[in-house]
């Protein structure tokens, strides 16, 4: 009977390796892995699904033994058992925590980040080097920040206090001024400037968005009245207009995990005809606006289009300068 345990036992760990092993397969066949890990982390999904494979079949094979390995093993050599112990409730509840995220991830559809977590994680109006983030709290007209503070005064006072602080070391740190004076930086941002500014176009895609983001950031003065065309999906901030949306697009550097929303304040007299998650085609002219007390582009007098999904939903940083 204890053989027969075990070998349940072994079978049921190589069926739950097997089992990540082909979901990410699929992921990657489907191509749908790129709503969950930046193209840069694909080799360490191949080498992790292979050592599934060989790891699910070995067990698989130690299951159809006749004696088990384990007790081959540990024959002689240790006194204990190296099953799970208790009762069969607990097996089962140990063991649905490794099944059940295969059985959802091949049942549960695919999707990209939407403007739902975008509103909850805020947005930021520019590039990935300035500080142009609006939050959720700052567009609430206060009943959040009133409905903490009457929760729990003590604990309210205490995270602004935090907040102020790490917003003190996020200036210290992270201040545009601070990385313009790397030569890197300095150069880099400066040709790629000139270089647009001679376009009689800005057309951003998923390969130069963050740098546009950022050279917008940085000579703002210089594009007012300029043409751009870009793509993303349609958010909206509780206060905004009717003639107002944000092109929006997830910035990734390793997973869903660390996404950031990037966005462009759009004015067109069209904005309303779109709803949320709906991904268009914007063109018009690049203005100096502000917005939650940020200095940021607006692109004006705006031809809107609706669009389909693209093929790379997500832009990620550039790491060839």
């Amino acid at each position: 009977m204890k053989h027969y345990d075990h070998a349940f036992h072994a079978f049921l760990k190589g069926i739950i390796l097997l089992g990540f092993a082909l979901l990410m397969l699929s992921l990657i066949l489907s191509g749908n892995i790129v709503y969950y890990i930046a193209p840069k982390m694909m080799p360490f999904i191949y080498f992790a699904m292979t050592t599934f494979f060989m790891l699910g079949i070995m067990q698989v094979f130690r299951s159809t033994k006749k004696e088990s390995t384990e007790e081959h093993v540990c024959s002689g050599h240790c006194d204990h058992d190296h099953e799970i112990r208790g009762p069969f409730w607990l097996k089962g509840l140990i063991y649905s925590i490794f099944i059940l995220p295969v059985l959802f991830g091949f049942i549960i559809p695919d999707q990209m980040l939407n403007s739902s977590v975008a509103a909850n994680r805020g947005i930021n109006y520019g590039s990935d080097l300035t500080i142009n983030q609006v939050t959720p709290e700052e567009n609430s007209g206060g009943t959040s920040r009133a409905e903490a503070f009457l929760e729990d005064p003590e604990g309210y006072v205490n995270n602004l206090e935090v907040q102020a602080s790490a917003a003190v070391d996020s200036q210290e740190h992270y201040q545009v001024e601070d990385f313009y004076g790397e030569d890197w930086f300095d150069e880099f941002y400066e040709e790629f400037a000139d270089e647009l500014e001679q376009s009689e176009v800005i057309f951003v895609t998923e390969d130069n968005y963050l740098d546009v983001m950022t050279v917008l950031d940085l000579y703002l003065d210089r594009f007012v009245g300029k043409e751009i065309e870009m793509i993303g999906f349609v958010f909206r901030e509780p206060d905004f207009e009717d003639h107002q949306l944000v092109a929006a697009r997830f910035s990734m550097t390793c997973c869903t995990a660390d996404a950031g929303v990037y966005g462009t304040l759009v004015e067109s007299e069209e904005a309303s005809q779109f709803e949320e998650d709906t991904w268009v085609y914007v063109n018009g002219t690049i203005r100096k606006g502000e917005y939650g007390d940020y200095t940021l582009p607006v692109i004006e007098d705006s031809y809107i289009a609706e669009v389909d999904e693209p093929d790379t939903p997500y832009v990620y940083p550039s790491f060839n300068r």
